[in-house]
């Protein structure tokens, strides 16, 4: 049986068998993506919602996402199209857009000041092909390609991609194997690898939730920053304190509705601990 080579799992799939990310599926001996330009969501955003604070401020830019992902986050603001029940659906009743109709859609809104196209909302690197199909096209038009990721894929996948994209936010979602491995069922080496290659080819900003009594200590977060601040051989020689940390306020969702939202005054804390060692540092949903 064929494996999946996009993250760590490395599903070994049979013949119409899907992977974990529900978006994979072995057909005629091959791993491809089930979810193929399968569109489930268009919105024209403020490029800051990605968010991306430090890359072409002001700007707006045309967000796709699709359905699935490779990660099990109980508090998945976007669960109606990443691995809910709700998210089944969408395999049939997603709407296709060819890369050749999206690319032709995003330089269309450019008179509103639009730049690009952002691959996000549910985890876009695990139908990766269709990225690199529109990105290609997306250059050719003279815009830029962002993506909004978990950061859990190969650096196979990475480099496949990396000559067409600009600019990443990527997650780094704690600092704990624990908390990757149980929480999330994802995989914190993972997630650094791909950080520490990502930050060699883009301009990346990094996003930390704050989910009450899992990573919300201040320990853990100068543990963060310290990390973020010693990346080295970072895009257009920029040194590693200059990566910008988004640190944002959790409140309950999906599967985690157990604890109130992260208090204002912890994520400012954190913040502040963060801004110690970094650069730029932003507080979100506070």
């Amino acid at each position: 049986m064929p494996n999946c080579n996009v993250c760590f799992r490395n599903c070994e799939l049979r013949e119409g068998q899907r992977g974990f990310c529900k978006a994979r599926i072995c057909q005629d001996g091959r791993i491809v993506p089930e979810n193929y330009g399968k569109i489930t969501s268009l919105a024209l955003d403020p490029i800051e919602k990605k968010p991306l604070n430090r890359f072409f401020p002001g700007s707006l830019i045309l967000s796709a996402g699709s359905y699935g992902c490779n990660l099990r986050c109980p508090f998945c603001q976007n669960f109606e199209i990443t691995w809910s029940e709700e998210a089944e659906r969408f395999r049939t009743e997603a709407e296709y857009v060819s890369p050749e109709d999206l690319a032709a859609t995003a330089y269309a809104y450019q008179p509103k000041g639009n730049i690009g196209v952002a691959f996000t909302y549910n985890e876009p690197l695990i139908g990766y092909e269709y990225i690199l199909d529109t990105a290609k096209l997306v250059h050719k038009m003279g815009m830029k390609n962002v993506l909004v990721t978990n950061g859990t894929a190969s650096l196979q996948v990475l480099e496949k991609l990396a000559p067409y994209i600009d600019a990443m936010n990527i997650d780094l979602k704690g600092f704990t194997d624990r908390y990757y491995s149980e929480l999330l069922k994802g995989s914190r080496s993972m997630v650094m690898d791909f950080i520490r290659e990502a930050v060699k080819i883009c301009h990346i900003e990094l996003t930390t939730l704050i989910i009450p009594g899992e990573n919300d200590t201040p320990e853990e977060m100068e543990k963060i920053a310290a990390w973020i601040a010693g990346l080295t051989g970072v895009y257009e020689g920029r040194p590693g304190n200059e990566i910008p940390l988004h640190i944002s306020r959790f409140f309950p969702r999906f599967h985690m509705q157990d604890r109130g939202p992260t208090d204002v005054r912890r994520v400012y804390e954190l913040a502040a601990a963060a801004r110690r060692t970094l650069k730029y540092v932003y507080t979100g949903n506070c």
